[in-house]
């Protein structure tokens, strides 16, 4: 009904034109809002306070001329004007309830509101390095992602999900060298592991699985492996520091060459042992994605050097002090950064400038990253280096997802301060996990209440909301034990006619779902659909227990199903965005 009276105000809009009342160059800024308070009807607009200065009349006068030209529609009983200037609109009984049977008889398509109109979407998020178990943080961003390409799709976007693996550079060869001292380990050598390696348990279970596998195969005694290394100084401080990098480059390179060809294997082994952890995690948080992007294929494919040499061409490129940089500063960064390092290897950055450029070359109209809050200095250079590229900087989105921190909960597998997704997700369920996490923007630092979550309250909002739909499934197996009957048509025709004050409230929360979900894909804001779920649960659960929906009345049952059925309908397609289950039973 929204879309109709914009339909009927914007035929409205050309025919004051027309009549030179107001003039073509008007701001067209069409609003229509749902109203609070039912006194001033059920839907209202500004739209004569917006255009009064344009056509020079006072707000009222020209709300007046509005409502006069305004096309008839049979929905509507009743326009007035109130305060400044709003026209507030009446609906028949017909049209407050229209919405229940297209919730009923048409679901998906109630709940897909066509806002993306086929746009291209590379959704990139979680992409944390498989160096390790993924933590906490990782999992926010994992449902963050994972809610949001569920909502642009459902909402008219050809969405594209990815997970951009950090299998090159510096932080692959400490994984292989820290997997590598704790396969020596396994094969009896005593060794010290660098302050600056991985020291998880993780990589000691890792380097055992490697020994039981080869077996010797890569075995050098300890003593050959540190033999000529600077040492690994213990303490703080910058000095401290450089000299313990010093000592693991060295480490890195000393087993490079010690081990030849077996180098990468190793390197293989701990990266994809890492990756398979990550992959089990993220399957059973209901994650997915269409394609696992590996940053050695830039390397292997040369799309680095051609980013480069792009860069080059465009001249946005310098070189000083034996490095080849990116002129960023000119184009929104801070200063200018290193693409290609004085020692002839390539940054972070030059690979990240290349997987941008190969997400464009691929056809991608809206390139959506998802980032942790720590890199929030490096979204001007991505930027930068787009628009140098491309000229298409304004497609770059980053959404930063804020730290989280862990309440009230005993972990019972926790080890110091680090904590698995796959620990929460024990502890807490995975249903209260992914919803806990979309409680808040992304922006917002999260506090995660670890005993509300596995409370079964109505204080649980995730409980609350499966309630419901639980409570609707309930009722019908218990109407077929009755043998009771259910006409949905009789109870559409029965709605307008239900004694029960608040059913057309209930009626507005269903009507409001769609722009819900409009509004959420516009904003990237999956967490907006916690808010509104929520919402239409209290109503519901408040109608329930003040309506008996099992009555011999023929129609008070069939309109009351109608309603908590249509309830069901939404909250399961809710729920099922959001990446949490709608249990038929509790």
């Amino acid at each position: 009904m929204k879309e109709a009276l914009q339909a009927l105000l914007e035929t409205t809009f050309d025919t004051l034109i027309a009549q030179g009342v107001i003039p073509a160059d008007a701001p067209r800024r069409i609003q229509v809002d749902r109203t609070k308070d039912k006194s001033h009807g059920d839907f209202a607009t500004n739209l004569a306070m917006t255009l009064a200065k344009a056509a020079g009349k006072k707000p009222r006068e020209l709300a007046q001329l509005i409502v006069d030209h305004l096309p008839e529609n049979d929905a509507i009983t009743q326009v007035d004007i109130a305060g400044p200037g709003f026209i507030n609109f009446f609906m028949n009984d017909s049209a407050r309830f229209a919405v229940v049977e297209q919730a009923l008889t048409n679901t998906q398509a109630f709940c897909s509101p066509d806002v993306g109109k086929g746009e291209k979407v590379l959704l990139e998020y979680v992409s944390a390095n498989p160096t390790g178990p993924m933590h906490v943080g990782h999992g926010r961003g994992a449902a963050y992602g994972s809610a949001l390409g569920n909502l642009l799709k459902a909402t008219g976007y050809a969405v594209h999900r990815e997970y951009y693996i950090n299998d090159a550079g510096r932080q692959a060869d400490v994984l292989a060298v820290s997997v590598y001292l704790r396969y020596l380990e396994a094969c009896g050598e005593t060794v010290a592991i660098p302050s600056r390696a991985y020291p998880g348990a993780y990589v000691q279970e890792c380097g055992t699985a490697l020994f039981n596998a080869v077996g010797k195969q890569y075995f050098h005694p300890y003593a050959t492996v540190i033999a000529g290394l600077p040492q690994d100084p213990e303490g703080e401080g910058d000095e401290i520091k450089t000299a313990k990098e010093k000592h693991l480059d060295a480490l890195i390179e000393k087993v490079r060459n010690l081990l030849g060809e077996g180098y990468r294997s190793v390197q293989d082994f701990g990266l994809n042992t890492q990756l398979d952890s990550i992959r089990a995690t993220l399957k059973s948080f209901n994650v997915e994605f269409d394609q696992w992007f590996s940053e050695r294929s830039l390397e292997q494919s040369g799309a680095i050097e051609k980013a480069i040499d792009r860069l080059r061409e465009r001249g946005h490129v310098y070189e000083q002090g034996g490095a080849i940089w990116l002129r960023t500063s000119e184009l929104g960064d801070e200063k200018d950064r290193v693409l290609i390092r004085d020692n002839g290897l390539h940054t972070y950055f030059a690979a990240d400038v290349a997987y941008h450029l190969d997400k464009l070359d691929r056809g991608f109209e809206n390139l959506i990253d998802v980032w942790g809050a720590d890199h929030h200095g490096y979204i001007a250079r991505v930027r930068a280096a787009i628009e140098a590229l491309t000229g298409k900087g304004d497609l770059f989105h980053v959404a930063l997802i804020q730290f989280v921190t862990l309440s009230s909960g005993r972990m019972g597998k926790r080890s110091g301060n680090f904590v698995t997704l796959s620990q929460l997700i024990e502890e807490a369920g995975n249903d209260a996990t992914r919803f806990f996490y979309l409680t808040r923007s992304p922006e917002q630092h999260l506090e995660f209440d670890i005993d509300l979550a596995r409370s079964q309250t109505s204080d649980n909002p995730v409980f609350y909301l499966q309630y419901a739909h639980a409570r609707v499934c309930s009722m019908m197996r218990e109407l077929q034990e009755r043998k009771l009957s259910y006409d949905e048509s009789a109870g559409l025709a029965a709605l307008p006619q239900l004694p029960e004050p608040n059913i057309e409230d209930l009626a507005k929360r269903l009507a409001a779902w769609p722009e819900a979900l409009a509004n959420a894909a516009r904003n990237k804001a999956p967490h907006q659909l916690t808010y509104s779920l929520r919402d239409l649960a209290q109503d519901f659960h408040t109608w329930y227990n003040s309506n008996k929906v099992l009555v011999e009345d023929d129609n008070l049952r069939n309109g009351r199903m109608a309603m908590a059925i249509a309830v069901k309908n939404v909250i399961a397609n809710g729920l099922e965005l959001l990446g949490v289950s709608a249990p038929e039973k509790m």
